[in-house]
């Protein structure tokens, strides 16, 4: 019986404990490492529903590369089972993230009603003297502590059922440096709207998934959890947060990347390559194209006008992970002397400005 015992707890300890990471498939651009970043979330120590390491698993899980967990400051619902200060969760998070590589930004969320909103804190230095009973104390004190703000779901109906009002409170803020950046997308929610506003005032775009259950209680059926893509010069907290001063962010959620086309142009290149160069179209002969694309997103082509000397698809989808194949043919006499080919396209799931597709243009080389 002894051998047998051991024998068991030999077995279950060999075992262990084990999790998979699926990789974000959005390439580095040149001069920058492309982070996957989710900038909202909440725990227990506010009025989420888990332990704050389970954030930092679920994380690294799904592939990120940096976190932020954003308490209430004056919302805590679980505060008769849970005492401790504005900084715990952050404490509590802080072993695992360095353990598991993911960078776990410290934040809190200043929670008022409209105006100013709730606003999310970045790069804080110590939470609980974020809790004042005037809200412009506390912005200005998270302001001092030198962090990053953040104005989470503007068109949050609870908030603003009607309308999606920039008040006057925020030209403050923003004319007083308290008014760094936008959420675009929080949670299951697209805010057109916000999206010019970061374009017209020059904010930093988010998306965030605002998360308060388990994650894969929020995110079902194959559902992925919307991000924010930093372009930093590396992985660390100093890169990121002057990233983000810099507006070097892109948002990605339901399939769709929007931002800069400084942004999104080198991530199509860096996605996307000809398989087969030189194709070797002549006239009136028709050849195929071979495109691979590395990247994770189904990148649907529509063209914007017609090529030189050339017939190709007016429509044409490059699958994610697949190299796709179509036809182009010559139209011209000339065009066997012609050693690269341009096809003009937009990309209708990449995004410049809510009403705007990225343009591109995609080079083949000819015999």
């Amino acid at each position: 019986m002894k051998k047998l015992i051991s024998i068991i707890l030999f077995v279950v300890l060999s075992l262990g404990t084990w999790a998979q990471r699926t990789e974000i498939k959005i390439p580095d651009i040149p001069n920058f490492v492309t982070l996957k970043c989710d900038f909202h979330m909440h725990s227990v120590f506010s009025d989420g529903s888990v332990w704050p390491t389970v954030r930092v698993e679920e994380a690294w899980r799904d592939g990120l590369d940096a976190i932020a967990l954003t308490e209430h400051i004056e919302y805590r619902p679980h505060s008769q089972d849970i005492t401790s200060d504005h900084n715990r969760s952050y404490e509590i998070a802080l072993p695992v993230a360095k353990q598991k590589g993911i960078l776990l930004v410290k934040a809190a969320e200043i929670t008022r009603a409209m105006p100013p909103g709730h606003l999310n804190v970045l790069f804080t230095k110590n939470n609980n003297l974020l809790e004042r009973e005037n809200v412009l104390d506390a912005l200005k004190e998270a302001k001092e502590q030198g962090a990053f703000f953040i104005w989470n779901h503007p068109g949050w109906k609870a908030q603003q059922p009607d309308t999606i009002k920039w008040y006057d409170m925020h030209t403050q803020l923003y004319d007083n440096g308290m008014m760094h950046g936008v959420e675009i997308f929080n949670e299951k929610e697209y805010y057109p709207e916000v999206f010019q506003w970061a374009l017209d005032k020059q904010l930093t775009i988010f998306a965030n998934s605002d998360v308060h259950s388990p994650i894969d209680m929020t995110y079902i059926n194959g559902e992925k959890r919307p991000i924010t893509l930093v372009f930093a010069k590396n992985k660390s907290l100093k890169s990121l947060k002057q990233a983000m001063f810099k507006h070097q962010t892109a948002t990605y959620f339901n399939g769709k990347i929007m931002g800069d086309s400084k942004w999104l142009k080198p991530i199509f290149k860096r996605s996307i390559k000809v398989m087969n160069h030189p194709v070797g179209v002549r006239n009136n002969i028709s050849t195929e194209v071979h495109i691979h694309n590395s990247s994770e997103l189904d990148y649907h082509l529509e063209s914007t006008k017609p090529g030189i000397g050339i017939d190709y698809p007016n429509k044409l989808v490059l699958k994610a992970g697949k190299t796709t194949s179509f036809t182009i043919s010559g139209n011209s006499v000339g065009i066997g002397n012609v050693p690269n080919l341009t096809l003009f396209y937009t990309v209708k799931n990449l995004w410049i400005k809510p009403d705007e597709n990225l343009s591109v243009e995609i080079k083949v080389r000819n015999l």
